[in-house]
């Protein structure tokens, strides 16, 4: 491996730091070649905190660039202090000192990704009001780093094109608009939009899966408007988009009903792309991401596409209500460390 992989710290008042220990406790080949891109301090508390009466703790390893990463010994935790130590957390409560200590740990990764010193970037999870009372002025993950690399290539924001895909064994779905309110969403529904996505994802899937994905594509309305009975979204914005993608050698088809295509992607257990379609481009948030989260939060990783850098995060949030309690299923961080590795090629 020529660079290892940063796991971002998340918010320190929520599960990240728990679910980083677990997955170097439990999952050792998962974290091959990975570090913490964080704070030694909260880390230590974390693996502390998961140890059995009477136990030591999982070890952490304060380290001093990334190029000590891949020297650890296994059964360790290596972290890079690459923020000043959060003070005050309590655990799941909002906080900006936490929300700040989330985004910098990003903004440090995504820097570095950039600059070709880490392979990959897995991003533990953040809240998002955290992230906006640290003054951050971006929704999520996915925004603030569309505009890091904007800024590194010297571009507009809108001329860096990103999309969030949402994937687990059985089903992947890619987003047409990410955080915005419904309204907002559905007037997001575009020609140019459409067919960004369409590309953006037939690009990144050709490279994942080594052949163009069979592209399955969503309408916006019930039963995909009916011939315009229910809207008339499909026949003059995402048919269009189709036709044009299929022009440009993509194999999208559609649109298809909301309520049945999920269905006809998904894989069958144990059957990769055994379904109808590789992929499904969904309209909105919640219309893809729902079928994905209901075949398992566990299991799902979220993937920014688009950017000029690999980045993967756990399918679900900081879990304020449980934060602390060393119940938080680290599943969904393990499948993110296995795919940033996929996608990066190592």
């Amino acid at each position: 491996m020529t660079a290892p992989i940063a796991i971002t710290l998340g918010d320190p008042a929520g599960i990240g730091p728990e679910i980083i220990a677990k997955a170097f406790r439990d999952a050792p080949d998962a974290v091959r070649g990975a570090f913490v891109a964080g704070d030694v301090g909260t880390l230590r508390s974390a693996s502390q905190a998961l140890a059995a009466p009477g136990r030591l703790a999982w070890p952490v390893v304060e380290i001093a660039s990334v190029t000590e990463a891949v020297t650890v010994p296994p059964g360790c935790i290596p972290v890079l202090q690459v923020i000043a130590p959060p003070q005050g957390i309590v655990q799941g409560h909002i906080s900006a000192e936490a929300g700040r200590a989330a985004g910098d740990c990003v903004v440090w990764a995504a820097r570095a990704a950039l600059r070709g010193e880490i392979l990959a970037i897995v991003t533990a999870p953040l809240h998002k009001e955290a992230l906006a009372a640290a003054g951050f002025p971006y929704p999520g993950h996915t925004e603030l780093l569309q505009a890091e690399a904007a800024a590194h290539l010297g571009r507009p924001v809108a001329d860096v094109p990103v999309r969030m895909m949402l994937a687990n064994d059985e089903l992947r779905t890619v987003l047409v608009s990410i955080h915005m309110s419904l309204r907002d969403a559905i007037e997001a529904v575009r020609f140019e939009g459409v067919l960004d996505t369409l590309r953006i994802t037939h690009r990144a899937l050709t490279h994942a899966l080594g052949r163009p994905p069979r592209i399955g594509v969503a309408g916006l309305n019930p039963h995909a408007g009916e011939g315009g009975l229910f809207g008339s979204e499909e026949r003059t914005v995402i048919t269009p988009a189709i036709e044009a993608a299929r022009v440009e050698g993509i194999d999208a088809h559609g649109p298809h009903a909301p309520d049945t295509v999920f269905m006809r992607a998904r894989a069958k257990a144990g059957v990769p792309s055994s379904g109808e379609f590789d992929v499904v481009i969904a309209m909105y948030h919640d219309q893809g991401l729902i079928p994905v989260k209901y075949l398992g939060v566990e299991k799902g990783v979220n993937v920014t596409l688009g950017l000029p850098l690999v980045r993967t995060s756990p399918d679900h949030g900081t879990a304020f209500d449980i934060a602390g309690q060393g119940v938080a299923d680290a599943s969904s961080l393990v499948e993110a460390l296995r795919m940033a590795r996929t996608l990066a090629g190592a």
